[in-house]
C-alpha cells in the first residue's frame, strides 16, 4: 500500500500575498529529500500556488501518520523562520498552535491523504488552490464524479457506471455523512451547494470501493475564531480505469466558477486555472488561482510533474475569469462580491455591530402595526 499525503500551509508571501519565495520552496524540497534519504518517504515534491507551500509526499505509513505530519510541521516551522529572516509577509500565518501534538489537524495547515493499492498504471492529479476556501472543490468534484455531461465515462464506462459515493463534512458541526450518486443526487446537492459549510472530503467508486479523490476541508477561521487567512485547499484525484479520465477530471475547470475567498478572504470571485508561471495572484489579491500537477506513480515514485493547466485550451477559462473579476469588482463592498453577513463573522463585522448596537431604534411603522393589531380582510 502506498499513501499519498499533501500537506500545505501559508508560511510567508513574496510581495504581500502574491507568491512564494524561491528560497522557501528550496528549503521545503531539501527537507523532503532528507526524508527520502532517511527512508521516511518514498518520494516528495515541494511546490506552491500563490503564497502557499504544498508538500506532496508518498510513503508506506498510512494516513494521519505522526512522523509524516511532524515532517510537514517541522518543515513549515523552518520555513517560517526563514520567512521572518527574509521579512516575507504573513510569516507563519497558518501555524495556529505553538507546538506539534501528533498530527496537523486543527493546527492550521491543510491536508489531503489517501492510502491506495497502486495499479499497473496510476495517474494522479494534485490540485493546489490559493485565495479560496475549503469547499471550493465541491462543484468540480460533483461534475467529475456525478455529471455525465462532464464525464461521459459515467454512461459508457463500465467501471464507472454504478456511480460514486461522496463523504460530505459539516465543517461547523464537525459531522459527516456519505451520500451515493446517482441514487441520492438531489440530496447530495442540497448540502454541497452550500460550500461555506459543507465540503466533500472523499469520493469512492461504488463498484470497487476504491478511493477516487480526497480534499482538504480545514477552515482556518473556525479553528482560530477570527480571520487569519483563507484556507487555500488542496485535492488529490486518481484518474483512468475505475475513475474519470484525466480529461474528465480537468474539464470542470474549463468554466471559471465562483468561489469564496479573494481579497481578505471576504469576497466571491472566479476560480482561474493557471500554470505555475501564472500562479501569483496580484489583482485585488486574486482572483483565486488553481494549479494542477499531474504525476504518474511507479512504486510510490512521483514521475512528473506535468503542469496540466499550462495549456492554451484553458485560455478561454482564464479570459472568462478576468471578465467575471471585472464585473464583480464593480460591486465594491456590496454583495454578491462581498460575502454574506454570516460569512463575515470572522472579520471586523461583529465589532462594528456591537459598537453601533445602541443606536438602532424600532421603526415607527412597526410600532403602529403592532398597536393596531392584525389587518382584517376586506370583503
Amino acid at each position: 500500500m502506498v499513501t499519498i499525503s499533501v500537506i500545505k500551509a501559508d508560511i510567508g508571501g513574496m510581495v504581500g500575498h502574491s507568491s512564494s519565495h524561491p528560497d522557501i520552496l528550496a528549503l521545503g524540497q531539501k527537507e523532503l529529500d532528507a526524508a527520502k534519504q532517511s527512508g521516511l518517504l518514498i518520494d516528495g515534491h515541494a511546490s506552491h500556488c500563490g503564497d502557499d507551500m504544498f508538500l506532496i509526499m508518498t510513503h508506506e505509513r498510512g494516513e494521519d501518520n505522526e512522523q509524516i505530519h511532524k515532517l510537514a510541521w517541522d518543515t513549515f516551522i523552518k520555513g517560517t523562520d526563514l520567512a521572518k529572516k527574509l521579512k516575507l509577509y504573513g510569516a507563519g500565518q497558518d501555524l495556529l498552535t505553538d507546538a506539534f501534538s501528533g498530527n496537523i489537524r486543527g493546527a492550521g495547515p491543510g491536508s489531503a491523504e489517501m492510502e491506495i493499492d497502486e495499479r499497473p498504471s496510476e495517474p494522479i492529479i494534485v490540485f493546489m488552490g490559493d485565495k479560496t476556501s475549503a469547499g471550493g472543490f465541491n462543484l468540480a468534484l460533483y461534475k467529475m464524479f456525478a455529471d455525465p455531461f462532464n464525464t461521459p465515462g459515467l454512461v459508457i464506462g463500465e467501471p464507472l457506471h454504478d456511480g460514486f459515493s461522496f463523504e460530505v463534512q459539516d465543517v461547523k458541526e464537525h459531522q459527516k455523512i456519505t451520500l451515493n450518486a446517482p441514487d441520492e443526487l438531489y440530496d447530495l446537492l442540497i448540502f454541497i451547494g452550500a460550500p461555506s459549510r459543507y465540503a466533500i472530503k472523499r469520493v469512492r467508486n461504488r463498484l470497487t470501493g476504491e478511493i477516487a479523490a480526497c480534499s482538504s476541508t480545514d477552515k482556518l477561521s473556525l479553528i482560530a475564531g477570527r480571520y487569519v487567512g483563507k484556507d487555500d485547499p488542496t485535492m488529490v484525484v486518481r484518474c483512468q480505469g475505475s475513475f474519470p479520465a484525466v480529461g474528465e477530471v480537468l474539464e470542470p475547470f474549463a468554466t471559471a466558477y465562483t468561489v469564496e475567498g479573494w481579497m481578505r478572504g471576504s469576497h466571491n470571485g472566479p476560480l482561474m486555472p493557471v500554470g505555475l508561471k501564472e500562479a501569483h495572484p496580484a489583482r485585488f489579491d486574486g482572483p483565486p488561482r488553481l494549479v494542477a500537477l499531474g504525476f504518474q506513480l511507479a512504486d510510490g515514485k512521483l514521475n512528473g510533474p506535468n503542469d496540466m493547466f499550462d495549456d492554451p485550451s484553458f485560455n478561454n477559462a482564464r479570459q472568462e475569469a478576468s471578465n467575471i473579476a471585472d464585473y464583480l469588482r464593480k460591486h465594491g463592498p456590496f454583495e454578491p462580491h462581498r460575502l454574506p453577513l454570516d460569512e463575515m463573522e470572522y472579520t471586523t463585522m461583529p465589532l462594528i455591530r456591537d459598537k453601533l448596537a445602541g443606536r438602532w431604534t424600532a421603526l415607527e411603522e412597526a410600532r403602529e402595526h403592532a398597536m393596531a393589531g392584525p389587518i382584517s380582510e376586506v370583503e
